[in-house]
């Protein structure tokens, strides 16, 4: 049997410092009901940055005014979606350097919104229990001294959450 992939692309932002991190409240997708980072697919055409910041804008209520793209890696797990049984995430991460607004803790909900809002959680308190694998790749970048490291990472197992962490 081949194994088959679903491949999702998008942008995501780390917000954040070694003492916390900006994530999102999950509401689709195998992150369902666990933190993950702002950020998501692009529209038809759009750019890279300006996908980047009309993410997070709509998912945390921030307006990012600087950024640094870092790199991109992809994430693989097993997830049965439709007629897939792999899913492999190809990620573009951003560093937001800095932005103004406010952190809305819910936000607007329309056609393909994800996010329920945005919270900043201590970075001791992510783990693969509670946050999606794009958390876990920024608070390791976070947590050594702001160096990315774009090697993919593999899940031998991966479970979509029935409840809430939140």
């Amino acid at each position: 049997m081949t194994k088959k992939f679903h491949r999702a692309f998008g942008v995501y932002g780390i917000i954040g410092n070694d003492e916390g991190l900006v994530v999102i409240k999950k509401n689709g997708g195998p992150y369902i009901n666990r933190f993950d980072l702002p950020g998501g697919s692009l529209e038809d055409g759009e750019g890279l940055q300006s996908a980047i910041v009309r993410e997070i804008k709509e998912e945390t209520g921030l307006e990012p005014d600087k950024l640094t793209q870092l790199g991109v890696t992809s994430f693989k797990y097993p997830w049965s979606y439709e007629r897939w049984r792999y899913n492999q995430h190809i990620c573009v991460f951003y560093e937001v350097v800095s932005s103004t607004g406010d952190l809305n803790y819910s936000v607007s909900q329309f056609i393909g919104q994800d996010s329920l809002g945005a919270v900043r959680i201590p970075l001791e308190k992510l783990t693969i229990e509670n946050s999606s694998p794009l958390v876990l790749k920024a608070k390791d970048f976070l947590q050594k001294q702001r160096i990315f490291d774009p090697i993919d990472w593999t899940y031998d197992e991966w479970k979509v959450l029935k409840r809430s962490v939140f």
